[in-house]
């Protein structure tokens, strides 16, 4: 007597729809969550090299881009609105961090006014956005 007994043209595929299912749905989390991950305007940031371990709260985006175009987070805002939204921000939320990324076609003088209006907002201090060198 041989095993399987009468259990002669039974194959065991396996179910590869359950698979792909799961496969989709972690594609779709993917597609939703990554332009999330990047927060305020894109700009090509200047290098740096050496970069300091971010630690502490989730700050505040400032942008400007290389047309000298101010945004909070994503939200283009002048130069009145910027002061205005950053005091805003503070007020709700004292000892706020503030994070400014400027364009690396930007010149010390494009930023400076910026920064003074940021100071003019109440913030203490400002970092500065780079990216590590390669």
């Amino acid at each position: 007597m041989a095993f399987g007994g009468g259990r002669k043209g039974v194959k065991n595929d396996i179910n590869v729809t359950p698979l792909v299912d799961v496969v989709l749905v972690l594609l779709i989390i993917f597609m939703v969550v990554t332009p999330m991950l990047q927060r305020g305007k894109d700009v090509s940031l200047p290098a740096a090299g050496k970069l300091e371990e971010d630690k502490g709260s989730d700050p505040l985006m400032l942008s400007i881009t290389s047309d000298k175009k101010t945004y909070i987070e994503t939200n283009e805002a002048a130069a009145d609105a910027l002061e205005s939204g950053v005091h805003d921000a503070l007020k709700k939320e004292p000892g706020k961090r503030i994070m400014l990324k400027g364009d690396d076609k930007l010149t010390v003088g494009d930023v400076r006014p910026i920064l003074t209006r940021i100071r003019n907002a109440g913030a203490s201090s400002v970092q500065l956005a780079v990216q590590e060198k390669q």
